[in-house]
């Protein structure tokens, strides 16, 4: 198949699961395609367990394609932009030094105890990864991801600060992720022990050199559209900073997500505020919500895909299920510790360690990075995982943080007793 004819099957795939799950499922967009992806993938290699040949050919179209280049290199920037264009500058000021902690430190923190428990826990099961491999898995895995979590956000109704908080540490965190990734991958993969002064250049050339270039990027485009008064030269030239913005930032060895997040934080507030009328707001707003749906609509329907071209066994599919509690406790580390040295300083809503725990959601991007790994026997294993995690993330968490919010936070709706 072309490139053109696996797109169209995509978007005719994405297209009636999301009428299906309008019709008749009715959970919100992402998880219930993601939902229908998932059944059907079971269905096909069921039938394919019967000996009906249907499971193969959409599991070969499935190969081809790229899901690390496809979602790291193509989709995400126009996610990351479209969820930053809504991020209140002022709230995340307020919020800055909580979201920097948590994004940085509470990766750490999730990165050294999710790894620590896969040591031993994987060696108990008689699936054996070296420490060093172990940590690469605690770094994939840690940071929360923006796309499920920002769209699944729109339809929990969380407190308007855990909001903030959790929007804010999840655009940020994957970026920080990936710098940790990058750094214990080479460690893991390659065997060669960077220096700290190594580590650091890595760190600060990804991370700050990203988000200068995403400043400097986004107050060109800030100043270009202060002088124009036309909406499609205007949503032109903000497709151009994310396209343009990430490819350069990571020709330039820095952090593309970063990049991207720093440049839609500038332009959606000063730019929206300085340099748009009325109704280039309103039909940019129109068109990046329509990228935003419809790309993680398809994202989420090619995680959904994903099984089918998974190997997996008793021993791994026991291994993920108990990996669900490690990464849960992992994240309630990660969170529970930078509260509560900031709470010394910073009032904290109700319920935050809890709703930070159970809201932390992962989804693409930690299959992207686990598809990235090199083919060896320790990436199907980190693979497999990671599927199992992404899926109870999305499906379980992802339904009962509104419920757990609001009822943790207090503002759950009273039932008076039936006269």
């Amino acid at each position: 198949m072309t490139i053109f004819e696996i797109f169209s099957l995509l978007i005719t795939l994405t297209a009636l699961f999301s009428y299906l799950n309008y019709r008749f499922i009715k959970l919100p967009t992402t998880i219930g395609v993601m939902l229908i992806a998932l059944v059907g993938s079971l269905g096909l290699a069921g039938l394919q367990s019967l000996g009906v040949p249907v499971g193969p050919q959409i599991a070969e179209v499935l190969r081809r394609i790229d899901f690390d280049a496809t979602l790291l290199q193509g989709m995400l920037s126009f996610l990351l932009f479209a969820g930053g264009l809504h991020i209140n500058l002022n709230e995340l000021a307020n919020e800055k030094w909580s979201i920097t902690i948590l994004s940085v430190v509470g990766v750490l923190i999730s990165t050294f105890v999710f790894g620590t428990a896969a040591f031993f826990g994987l060696g108990w099961l008689g699936l054996p990864l070296s420490y060093s491999w172990c940590l690469l898995f605690g770094a994939l895995i840690s940071p929360t991801d923006p796309i499920a979590v920002i769209g699944i956000l729109k339809h929990a109704r969380v407190p308007k600060k855990l909001e903030v908080q959790i929007a804010g540490e999840s655009l940020f965190n994957d970026g920080i992720g990936v710098v940790v990734f990058l750094v214990l991958h080479e460690i893991a993969v390659s065997g060669h022990q960077p220096s700290f002064g190594h580590i650091s250049a890595i760190f600060f050339g990804e991370a700050v050199g990203g988000a200068l270039i995403g400043l400097g990027l986004g107050w060109i485009t800030f100043r270009l559209l202060k002088s124009v008064d036309n909406y499609q030269v205007e949503v032109l030239l903000t497709l151009a900073l994310v396209t343009g913005g990430y490819a350069l930032a990571s020709a330039l060895h820095t952090s593309g997500p970063i990049a991207i997040v720093c440049a839609s934080v500038l332009i959606g507030n000063h730019g929206r505020r300085f340099a748009m009328s009325e109704k280039t707001r309103v039909n940019l707003d129109m068109f990046w919500e329509l990228i935003d749906e419809i790309f993680n609509a398809v994202l989420f329907v090619l995680i959904g895909f994903e099984v089918l071209v998974l190997t997996f066994s008793r021993q791994l599919l026991l291994a993920g299920l108990l990996a669900i509690p490690a990464l849960l406790f992992a994240r309630w580390v990660s969170v529970g510790v930078p509260v509560l040295v900031l709470s010394r300083w910073q009032k904290f809503s109700r319920g935050t360690v809890a709703i930070l725990t159970w809201g932390g959601l992962r989804g693409g991007i930690s299959v992207a990075l686990a598809l990235s790994l090199p083919a060896s026997p320790q990436q199907e294993i980190i693979l497999v995982i990671t599927y199992v995690l992404v899926v109870f993330s999305i499906l379980v968490q992802g339904l009962t943080i509104g419920r757990l919010a609001r009822r943790v936070a207090g503002t759950e709706p009273k039932r008076h007793p039936a006269h």
